[in-house]
């Protein structure tokens, strides 16, 4: 079971690991002590072996059992033994007790006897001992030499990771359960911070910091989106209050008799068209809700631009014609291929209604108003079409045609007539939402422009501030 905690997860890291280097050490450290100590001891054996085969080439063969007596004395008293092999094949312990008589093949090297015991051996060539096989064999004591010298030097190890894993263990733990901590209480705080919260500090490891740059960028989203609601809800109670007091108003008159005849007609008109704002301001609200889905919310087709202007002119031909206004679309013109492109058919149309609304509410009688569908293409934007509405109406005022996409702003009270001041910021959500972009600018000699660019098929929405229409050029 692992620790629950951060700081317990990276102690035990440390323990595992320093364990592995520990391991890791002793086996390496046990296999060059081991071939050392083997090492010495077949030196040492090799010398004695030297100085036997001198002493038995300078003695008769029949005294050289008495050597090989007295120089297996202090082999055999080491636990070691020493066998003669006669040329018959005969084989008799000279010194010590082995409890096996196999001779060894090899000149030197390691044997076992039948009693499990390690030796290591030498056998002297047989020219230099008459051609009998002289084996020479002590106990390997290797194994518990280097266990011995490694006991001393695991232990400076093991002191060594201490002294130096502990603080580098308590230092990583700080450097990430500290920023770690400041998101947990930052995040805790978050759901009752009313405003602004203080950007945490970018400190620890990259991974942390890029955690925290991206926990500082979510508060800064949800503070603006909190500043937001807070202002959609005033500017709510406001558009609602003026038509309901006069639907209220104009209700009780008509209840009470006060008012009555032309009067009271005029009452029920009055509350129709108020009426028909509120409904106008709930279809926006739903427009914004859906919006929040993003492109999760559109339903793409095929639609040609042309049309769209045609059948959005159509409908606002009556409407115009009765505030003495003239609409104008360009058709296709033949020859030219279609301005086809894929969206979603209800967003676009919304979009086109908006932008003509917004136009016929502004514009005086006899003005007029244009619309316009074009191939653009723009920098670091893919190829798209542009619809455009024109009049030539008062402009916006000098200053605002960025801010005329913020929600319920009203820069001018001429140009947002009876509107709920949500239809130019629908227009650019919906544009977003496929992947576009709308902008605003005024026209010479007097009026106003506001376009819109879909790409070709939608995608996911820009964050770049676009270019002005001027940059782009249209095919």
């Amino acid at each position: 079971m692992l620790p629950r905690g951060l700081t317990g997860r990276i102690v035990l890291a440390f323990v595992g690991l320093a364990a592995t280097m520990l391991i890791a050490v002793a086996a390496t450290l046990f296999f060059v002590l081991h071939q050392l100590h083997e090492n010495e001891i077949k030196d040492s054996l090799s010398r004695q072996v030297e100085l036997v085969v001198v002493d038995l080439a300078g003695e008769k063969p029949a005294l050289w059992d008495t050597t090989l007596s007295q120089v297996g004395a202090s082999i055999a008293s080491d636990g070691g033994y020493i066998l003669v092999q006669n040329p018959n094949g005969a084989i008799r312990v000279v010194a010590g007790d082995p409890s096996s008589l196999t001779m060894p093949s090899g000149l030197i090297g390691r044997t076992t006897t039948s009693d499990g015991k390690a030796f290591i051996y030498i056998e002297p060539s047989k020219d230099a001992t008459g051609g009998r096989t002289i084996v020479f064999a002590v106990p390997d004591t290797s194994a518990k030499m280097a266990l011995g010298d490694l006991g001393g030097a695991m232990l400076i190890v093991a002191l060594v990771l201490l002294i130096v894993g502990i603080p580098v263990a308590w230092l990583l733990s700080r450097s990430l359960t500290g920023p770690m901590r400041r998101l947990a209480n930052a995040a805790a705080e978050l759901p009752a911070a009313s405003g602004e919260t203080q950007p945490l500090p970018l400190e620890g490891p990259t991974e942390v910091r890029a955690l925290t740059e991206r926990f500082n960028a979510m508060a800064h989203e949800l503070a603006s989106t909190r500043q937001e609601e807070t202002h959609l809800l005033a500017n709510l109670r406001h558009d609602l209050r003026t038509p309901l007091t006069s639907i209220g108003g104009f209700a009780e008159a008509i209840a009470d008799g006060t008012a009555s005849g032309d009067r009271a007609a005029s009452a029920a008109r009055t509350i129709a068209e108020e009426a028909q704002r509120l409904e106008r301001l709930v279809g926006e609200l739903g427009v914004v809700e859906r919006l929040r889905q993003g492109p999760a919310s559109l339903r793409p087709e095929a639609l040609d631009a042309t049309e769209l202007l045609t059948d959005a002119a159509a409908r606002f031909e009556a409407r115009a014609a009765g505030l003495g206004l003239a609409i104008e679309d360009a058709g296709a013109i033949p020859g030219e291929p279609a301005l086809a492109f894929t969206g979603d058919r209800l967003a676009v149309e919304r979009i086109l209604q908006n932008l003509v609304e917004n136009a016929l509410s502004v514009v005086p009688r006899g003005g007029h108003v244009w619309l316009r569908a074009a191939s653009l293409r723009m920098p670091g934007r893919p190829p798209g079409i542009s619809l455009s509405v024109t009049d030539d109406g008062p402009g916006f005022p000098p200053g605002t045609s960025e801010r005329v996409f913020e929600r319920f702003f009203r820069a001018d009270p001429s140009r947002a007539g009876g509107g709920s001041g949500l239809g130019l910021a629908i227009v650019r959500e919906l544009a977003r939402a496929h992947g576009g972009e709308a902008w605003a600018e005024n026209v010479a000699p007097h009026g106003a422009r506001v376009t819109v660019l879909l790409p070709l098929s939608p995608v996911v929405p820009s964050m770049t501030k676009p270019a002005d229409e001027s940059a782009g050029t249209e095919a």
